[in-house]
């Protein structure tokens, strides 16, 4: 690689950055402002993209601003892993804020300057974390995300919201103080930050405990924003915010982040020979084993579609951290490819949740029987994006899958494709059902087969001790006798809220301990009792038990819900919102507006294309068409090229992609 010194790389992070003064001041004139918005995408990714040919000729762009701190330079530099990253966030942001404008008009938001301003600053940071030359310089840029996105993690201002913003700041910054300790810890060792591509060689000389606590730290750090388990459940908690921005978290800037760091740990700071010589990588590799697994079943058990998506981004992106700790060849191919892979995939998926929404106010999967019939562009869209998240051929999950099980059987670790093979099962069990009951089902045939519902291996029901048998649901079922009705309205919100299992802790991640009726049941009246046995027949002529206990929905998130409300009721606007300007309406809970499910009578039916504004379809279409081609054509879409260059500079073996 040879080393070209060039304004490019810092240009590409203040074109992003300087958009934001655009936004701020024409914040009275939406058209402008917006306009600003797409000029700040457009002009980054032309900047970025221009630097592409000179990548895959062999260049290096760099950007020296000098001394940051003793023995540390502030440098930007564009080498085939930053531009994979830089590229992949710039040329996202183009669709999501296309898709950004329709969603945010079409539910007519409030504080729009401020999202946008918000999302522009985020992508800012997302480039300047792809064009570090160090990890000093990729840390700062990293916390700025952080601080970025906070903004709109809590845009409904709501009490949810909220709380989910002080768990997003409590998670990231508790895995940047991490990330920061190993930063010093590794100067101290190495007398240096810099990427270099193989490792730092000076670290092969240093003590291997006191290596393998920089390697924890690190990975620690940066795991928090990939969603490793168990420093995961920031993220599906986030999902509160706006569908745009949880299309940003998931697959244009906060968790690429996280895989990116870890990429370049494993690439650039370790390398794959010193992993293997202080075994660290087989520890990486099977905790991001049991994160995929986990975490696709639990995606089984979410009835809301958001949190199904999120669930699912958990397991999707231990894909990307298996491959690069399998340390074979072929599995890193894999899973770098796997990151704008899964971009475009999760974007499409999200974009479709977000349109759905704008829509028809309907977030429960459960309501979504028939949609199809309404929105067709849409879920033919949700269809390809699921196809490739299950490994289908001719989406680009399946070619980045491909590498990683080659990868897998070429080392020797056949057990991770195993893994990767009962994932795969499992993403079509979570996304399959979706697709089907959209189009093959209408609201008054639908079985409810999309969940898993409550603990697994059922529960008992209220039933008396000489009777146990008569009592139980080996479906998680209870009885809905009005007796039992009557009791459970009668009990506390809190009372309410312990007797909802979480689904972590029936998977024994999380540490919420379940009480109420389900770990001691009350003694029900005699007609209660009398009526168990006729309720268990009544329930198995067609009625699930997901429609009595909705897995994301209980009773006790109704009350909730109004206390959020009621808290957010009477704020005023705080500096730069939007709230006064008459365009834009009161916060709201994206999750729950009304009307929800489908209207009387059934879905109508809707011709291609006239389901919603283009400024939604438009991108929705623009992602599903971007995870096909890469599908197809994925060297000729350079993603797999730029690959093929970062695996060769680490291994010496440039022959991994044929």
């Amino acid at each position: 690689m040879i080393e070209t010194s060039s304004l490019r790389p810092l240009a590409a992070v203040l074109v992003a950055a300087l958009s934001i003064i655009g936004i701020v001041v024409f914040r009275a004139r939406p058209n402008v402002r917006e306009g600003w918005s797409v000029l700040g995408a457009l002009g980054a990714v032309a900047v970025i993209a221009s630097m592409v040919p000179g990548v895959l000729a062999g260049q290096v762009y760099v950007t020296d601003l000098g001394t940051f701190v003793p023995g540390v330079r502030f440098a930007l530099r564009v080498d085939p892993l930053g531009l994979l990253f830089g590229l992949l966030a710039s040329l996202l942001w183009v669709i999501t804020t296309f898709y950004s404008i329709g969603y945010m008009r079409g539910l007519d938001e409030h504080a729009q300057t401020r999202y946008f301003a918000a999302f522009a600053a985020s992508v800012a940071a997302a480039v300047g974390v792809a064009f570090a030359r160090n990890l000093l310089v990729l840390f700062v840029f990293y916390e700025l995300l952080t601080v970025a996105t906070y903004p709109l993690v809590t845009h409904d201002e709501t009490g949810e919201a909220r709380a989910a913003g002080r768990k997003y700041l409590a998670y990231t910054f508790g895995g940047g103080v991490a990330v920061l300790a190993g930063v010093v810890l590794l100067y101290v060792l190495t007398g240096t930050t810099a990427f270099t591509p193989g490792g730092i060689a000076a670290l092969a000389e240093a003590d291997p405990v006191l290596a393998r606590a920089v390697f924890a730290l690190l990975i620690t750090g940066f795991g928090v924003k990939a969603a490793l388990m168990p420093v995961h459940s920031w993220l599906p908690d986030a999902m509160v915010a706006p569908t745009p921005v949880s299309g940003l978290l998931h697959a244009v800037a906060v968790v690429k982040s996280g895989v990116f760091g870890i990429a370049r740990i494993v690439l650039d700071v370790y390398g794959p020979g010193l992993m293997g010589d202080l075994g660290v990588g087989l520890p990486l590799a099977a905790i991001a084993a049991f994160t995929l697994l986990t975490a696709s079943v639990i995606a089984l058990r979410k009835d809301n579609l958001k949190r199904r998506l999120a669930y699912s981004t958990i397991s999707q992106l231990s894909y990307i951290v298996l491959g690069l700790a399998i340390l074979s060849p072929a599995s890193m191919v894999g899973g770098l490819l796997h990151i704008p892979a899964h971009a475009f995939m999760k974007l499409t998926l999200f974009f479709c949740a977000g349109a759905i929404h704008v829509e028809t106010h309907t977030d429960d999967i459960s309501d979504m029987a028939g949609i199809g019939r309404r929105m067709p562009v849409t879920m033919l869209a949700f269809a390809v994006a699921s196809a490739g998240m299950a490994g289908i051929p001719l989406v680009a999950g399946f070619v980045s899958k491909w590498y990683l099980l080659i990868g897998s059987v070429n080392s020797g670790q056949s057990i991770f494709a195993v893994v990767l093979l009962i994932s795969g099962v499992l993403n079509i069990a979570y996304f399959w059902p979706i697709v089907y009951q959209a189009f093959f089902e209408t609201p008054e045939a639908s079985d409810g087969k999309p969940l898993v519902e409550n603990p697994i291996g059922g529960r008992y029901a209220d039933a008396p001790d000489d009777r146990p048998a008569a009592g139980t649901r080996a479906d998680g079922g209870r009885p809905a006798d009005e007796s039992n009705d009557d009791r459970d309205n009668e009990r506390s919100e809190s009372d309410r809220d312990q007797s909802m299992t979480t689904d972590e802790t029936s998977l024994g991640i999380e540490t919420t301990h379940e009480t109420g009726s389900d770990t001691t049941a009350e003694t029900p009246p005699p007609e209660a009792q009398d009526s168990a046995v006729e309720t268990d027949a009544t329930q198995s002529e067609g009625e699930q038990a997901v429609d009595r206990y909705p897995s994301d929905h209980g009773l006790s998130e109704d009350d909730e819900r109004k206390e959020n409300a009621a808290d957010s009721e009477g704020e005023t606007a705080g500096p730069g919102e939007d709230r006064e300007n008459p365009e834009h309406g009161a916060p709201h809970d994206h999750a729950y507006d009304e009307p929800h499910g489908p209207p009387a009578g059934g879905w109508e039916r809707r011709a291609l294309g006239e389901e919603g504004s283009w400024f939604v379809l438009g991108p929705i279409v623009a992602a599903a068409v971007g995870a096909i081609v890469l599908g197809i054509v994925p060297y000729w879409a350079v993603f797999l090229r730029l690959v093929g260059l970062i695996v060769a500079g680490v291994t010496g073996n440039p022959g991994v992609i044929g």
